[in-house]
């Protein structure tokens, strides 16, 4: 197969596309597309579709069915052809009880997986697609929609159709944390904060889903910070996504201080303060008009010398609009942190030096000589 790999025919193919100009795009990626390259499959599709060429593009396509990746273009491109059908039973093939196993071939192998993963996903779209939501909401119930990127199709599909009181069901029965969040979702796009609330607190004491954060999240959003607050701290929790949220909200209701006696309580608990944790007093000591003690404490910190402490430091100064400080700390290894330091150069006017800066090659650093492991032995 060819090494089509490809941003460098991605890239100037998109480009292409974007002028209007399809058929040379299409001429840059059907070669690696017919070779069987993923990103130029994908790519190469929906062109083909545009330009009357749907046949060509689910020809493409169809051999990749048990590719979750290439799947979803080719029902794409099947609805378009009106072979919507076609395609829903190629997939549903892939979920027969008795499909024999990608790895072993057996119909009886225990380990066996659905591929593409996504199949369910795909035919319950093809068939709403269709006009037959009935049908596409009984697969989903019937073989259990997946989640993808935390949502789940079968919660998505009963909002778009109004069909509520059956979400309220389906939530209520267990379903995955997601369908809890689309229903709470729902409520307040319709004004009914409260009733979204309700439907995380149940779940706040287990956190499921990060139900706790979600309702936080909820109802800082609608003025009631205080209440965040209490539902963050009802249970201890020190990750860093609680504690960055947490000191946010401190510092967002004017209680700057209380948040940090509360990572003072934390660093006497734990004894020591890494700069994950630490990170999060700037913010605050900036909110009780205490600018330059944050600055020099982050400076003394055990991991100040470090580059991800510099940048964050330098981010913290940015936002400060202490900027021109926030250069001169960077400019002390421009090269290492270049990508930092030249849109802030771009903001000063200084453009020449930052686009100079970005084109300077970074140094080859030569593996060591020795290293920890061995394949051989002795390991």
């Amino acid at each position: 197969m060819r090494q089509a790999g490809s941003p460098q025919r991605r890239k100037p193919a998109r480009l292409l596309a974007a002028a209007g100009r399809d058929e040379e795009a299409i001429g840059l990626l059907r070669p690696f597309a017919a070779d069987g390259e993923r990103s130029a499959l994908w790519e190469v599709a929906p062109l083909l579709v545009r330009h009357g060429r749907a046949e060509e593009a689910y020809a493409l396509l169809v051999p990749h069915i048990a590719d979750w990746y290439l799947a979803e273009p080719l029902a794409d491109v099947a609805l378009a052809l009106g072979r919507g059908d076609e395609v829903a039973e190629l997939l549903a093939a892939r979920i027969a009880p008795d499909r024999p196993c990608e790895r072993c071939g057996s119909s009886e192998c225990a380990v066996r997986g659905t591929e593409p993963f996504n199949a369910v996903n795909l035919i319950a779209s093809v068939r709403e697609r269709q006009g037959r939501t009935q049908e596409a909401i009984a697969v989903l119930y019937a073989y259990g929609a997946t989640p993808v990127n935390n949502r789940d199709p079968l919660a998505e599909l009963l909002v778009k159709h109004g069909r509520i009181d059956e979400l309220r069901a389906y939530a209520a029965a267990g379903a995955h944390p997601s369908t809890v969040r689309r229903l709470a979702e729902h409520l307040e796009e319709q004004g009914d904060v409260a009733g979204a609330a309700e439907v995380y607190r149940p779940h706040t004491e287990q956190d499921f889903g990060n139900a706790r954060i979600l309702l936080a999240q909820l109802l800082a959003r609608h003025g009631r910070g205080g209440e965040a607050i209490e539902v963050m701290r009802a249970r201890e929790s020190h990750d860093d996504c609680t504690l960055d949220l947490l000191c946010g909200m401190f510092a967002a209701e004017g209680r700057a201080e209380e948040g940090l006696a509360h990572l003072d309580a934390l660093k006497s608990r734990r004894g020591e303060e890494e700069w994950e944790l630490f990170r999060l007093r700037g913010p605050l000591l900036a909110a009780c008009g205490r600018l330059d003690e944050a600055t020099e404490q982050a400076r003394e910190h055990p991991e100040g010398a470090s580059w991800y402490a510099v940048e964050e430091l330098a981010r913290f100064l940015t936002d400060s609009g202490r900027r021109e400080e926030a250069v001169s700390l960077l400019e002390t290894d421009p090269l290492r942190h270049r990508q930092a330091l030249a849109p802030l150069l771009v903001g000063l006017g200084r453009v020449g030096e930052a686009v100079a800066l970005l084109r300077t090659p970074v140094p080859e650093v030569p593996p060591p000589t020795h290293w920890g492991y061995s394949g051989c032995p002795p390991f």
